[in-house]
């Protein structure tokens, strides 16, 4: 079994964004030359996350982020976290700081229309993520 760790730096350039990491975590897993296994994929960050979703249609991603900021909007009264991004960390929390996908032949087994991103709910920023990869 090896172990392979990797990270990159993601810019986000709006306050909510979804940033498609897909065919970042794709290269680490080619450079780890790991055929099968696994690759997890993770956040360091408290007001950001990590999903996987539709990346045939770019109006998924604007849906979700609407839908989310409907649900915890970002000036919501009774709030008591003090640097004005308390919205942030509710939909870090509620997306994930992970994701886990199998990788089989040196490929992830996403669905057809599945890709990974990253969630930015407090940017913009420049961030981190850290993908480590187990298998052989």
């Amino acid at each position: 079994m090896k172990i392979f760790n990797d990270s990159f730096s993601v810019s986000t350039n709006a306050r909510n964004q979804m940033v498609d990491i897909t065919d970042k975590v794709r290269k680490i897993i080619s450079d780890s030359e790991i055929s099968d296994g696994t690759v997890t994929v993770y956040c360091p960050h408290t007001t950001a996350a990590i999903t996987i979703n539709e990346n045939a249609d770019p109006d998924v991603a604007g849906d979700i982020l609407l839908t989310l900021s409907e649900i915890i909007p970002h000036n919501r009264s009774g709030y008591r976290h003090g640097e004005g991004n308390s919205d942030a960390h509710v939909k870090s929390s509620l997306v994930g700081c992970s994701q886990t996908i199998i990788i089989s032949s040196g490929k992830m087994m996403l669905g057809t229309w599945q890709g990974i991103y990253f969630c930015e709910f407090d940017g913009p920023r420049k961030r981190n993520v850290s993908v480590q990869i187990i298998g052989q």
